[in-house]
């Protein structure tokens, strides 16, 4: 039996082996305990060289994500919960991952446990249907600890996040994509932090575990679009995701349908017609926690 790792623990935590679950004690909320963006912690991380992944196809980096061998090189320190960088191996190819096994989630009293990991590969399915390529290829799988979400590392600048260029034009166009993404699936921890700027000046957006809850639970930086028209190309884009998530059959539809519930499939798509009905970004909501904390 394989169990994380104890000399890279928290002092107050205990190593989980595949037989174990998170203990339902102590159980918080997921304001309480927001993820942390690598960009807080990749000084702290020696990361291996691999092939760039700038050469790879989607598909071929999902591939090799999904079926390459697994090589964990050491835990990302301090994250709520236990995760991973790892090297994953196919037929000679490597590419650097983010792995997040589901036993290494902390149990938090408004989601389901042992659902955080599903919520990270579904927000990538959503980015994927609407052709927005907001997020790195994630995908679910059996790695050396169980089944959790495994992500493509983002090589990125630490010291740049959403704060520090959101003023930047270069980075409007995604920045609003990522505001309504964020109201589409109910993001409710999206901190500066969780918007990386890669070593070639694009944007990413990581950390989407407490996303699709299907009561508003919408906490994030991202407001200064509050009130304006959704563009029309925006528009068409969240009409066609309208479009697919009729469609039971519709592979992106499917697998929405193995990695959420009924009630928070529902609640998804009643986000996004209220998007199409007001055809304006979202305002913040009176008297409620708007933003996350930390902040970045």
């Amino acid at each position: 039996m394989t169990s994380l790792p104890s000399d890279s623990y928290p002092s107050d935590s205990h190593p989980l082996s595949k037989d174990e679950s998170p203990s339902e004690e102590g159980l918080s909320t997921s304001e309480e305990s927001g993820e942390t963006s690598l960009a807080s912690h990749a000084e702290d991380v020696d990361l291996i060289s691999t092939p760039s992944a700038h050469q790879m196809t989607e598909g071929e980096i999902c591939q090799i994500l999904q079926h390459g061998e697994m090589d964990d090189i050491q835990m990302l320190p301090y994250s709520s919960n236990y995760n991973l960088l790892t090297l994953v191996t196919l037929d000679g190819m490597e590419l650097t991952a983010v792995y997040k096994p589901q036993q290494g989630e902390s149990p938090l009293w408004d989601f389901t446990s042992g659902t955080l990991c599903k919520r990270e590969v579904a927000a990538y399915v959503v980015s994927s249907a609407l052709g927005w390529s907001l997020i790195p290829p994630t995908i679910l799988r059996d790695g050396n600890y169980g089944i959790g979400s495994v992500q493509l590392y983002i090589e990125h600048d630490d010291s740049k996040h959403y704060f520090t260029v959101q003023e930047d034009e270069r980075f409007a166009s995604i920045l609003r994509k990522l505001a309504l993404f964020d109201f589409i699936t109910n993001n409710a921890d999206r901190k500066s932090g969780h918007c990386l700027i890669d070593i070639d000046g694009r944007l990413w957006a990581i950390d989407h575990g407490i996303c699709f809850h299907h009561e508003y639970k919408l906490r994030t930086v991202i407001w200064e679009f509050s009130g304006n028209p959704i563009e029309p190309e925006i528009l068409n884009d969240l009409e066609l995701l309208r479009s697919v998530l009729d469609q039971p059959t519709n592979s992106y539809t499917a697998s929405l349908s193995q990695l959420l519930s009924s009630s928070e499939q529902l609640a998804m798509v009643q986000r996004l017609e209220l998007l199409l009905e007001s055809g304006t970004y979202p305002t913040p909501l009176p008297h409620r926690r708007n933003y996350p904390w930390p902040p970045v």
